[in-house]
């Protein structure tokens, strides 16, 4: 069998430098790496992970708990984060619990089974299926969501911020007043925030926010199909809405549709989040757009921080603020 030694003396460099050339570890030439990679290949070679992994106590993987795979939001957000992972040498394996907080943690305990050497989470729940990793001292860097009580760095985007904004865009440029919310669960921080954000756009225009105008549920397209179509059909139509992400925004224009709403026309419609590829070819969707490729870069490096035991005592928090994209579904040309 061919061992680390034969590589390293076909290839005229030490073990150590075959090591750091394989796991893609810095301080190492290209050109050293490239020919210690032709001499492995060559060989056949292949490395013991498992036994790197007990002798370092160091798995070189990183777990990615999201709760929706399908959203774009999360599926750029998941990108960046491999790539960075990717960039230090460092393996992701990615978990989606589908807003289901007893598969959120039934997937922390497993991470913790393969021994991870941390986590990056957007929970779904308020954070009790979490509490083993506080007991187990286990590094975790929080994306997207806040947890209650949670002492882990977290890296989110600015949900009252961009919730607030295209209320008062509503209010300001287009003179709506019956202005509807369609949120996720309250009991997850970008939903209340973005409620926040809405009831104090409305307040400043010295509007009372009407709680039967504030729907909150799942985020889930189907839940923006049937809050929008009692919206529409009550006592009092709404004349604008306000959804909490992209995927409710979907329910709301097929529900709209049904009833020969027009958007912008009759309604208008703005959201949190973004379709990239869509809205290239087609832009039509007013959004608060997070920048969630950076989310998951910066989530990686503060992880591996972590992981890597540097001296940092407080808490970091990173709040990253939406871009305000004005396109047509607002009623703007």
């Amino acid at each position: 069998m061919t061992t680390i030694y034969d590589v390293a003396k076909r290839a005229g460099v030490s073990p150590a430098t075959v090591s750091r050339a394989l796991s893609g570890a810095r301080g190492v030439s290209e050109a050293t790496r490239q020919r210690v990679l032709a001499v492995a290949q060559e060989l056949q070679y292949s490395p013991n992970y498992i036994a790197r992994s007990l002798k370092k106590r160091q798995t070189n993987t990183i777990a990615l708990i999201i709760s929706d795979i399908t959203n774009p939001f999360f599926t750029t957000l998941a990108r960046g984060v491999e790539d960075k992972a990717s960039e230090h040498g460092f393996n992701t394996i990615f978990c989606n619990t589908d807003e289901d907080p007893r598969i959120e943690a039934a997937y922390v305990e497993l991470m913790l089974r393969r021994q991870v050497d941390g986590l990056l989470i957007s929970s779904c729940s308020d954070g009790e299926s979490l509490e083993v990793l506080s007991r187990k001292n286990v590094p975790v860097v929080l994306v997207d969501r806040r947890v209650p009580h949670a002492r882990w760095d977290y890296v989110v985007g600015d949900s009252e911020y961009g919730a607030y904004a295209l209320t008062r865009h509503l209010l300001e440029v287009h003179g709506k007043r019956r202005i509807a919310i369609i949120s996720g669960p309250l009991t997850l921080s970008t939903s209340r925030e973005r409620v926040e954000g809405y009831r104090r756009a409305l307040r400043e225009a010295g509007i009372t926010p009407r709680e039967e105008y504030i729907r909150a549920g799942a985020y889930k397209e189907e839940f923006g199909y049937q809050a929008v179509r009692e919206l529409l059909m009550g006592k009092h139509p709404v004349e604008a809405v306000f959804a909490g992400n992209n995927v409710i925004a979907v329910g709301v224009i097929r529900a709209a549709r049904e009833l020969g709403v027009r958007v912008p026309e009759d309604l208008a419609l703005v959201t949190f989040d973004d379709f990239d590829l869509a809205s290239a070819l087609f832009p039509f969707l007013t959004v608060a757009k997070q920048p969630a490729y950076t989310i998951g870069t910066l989530a990686v490096e503060m992880l591996l921080e972590r992981i890597r035991g540097e001296n940092i005592r407080e808490r970091r928090e990173v709040v990253l603020r939406p871009e305000i994209i004005i396109r047509k579904s607002c009623g703007c040309s």
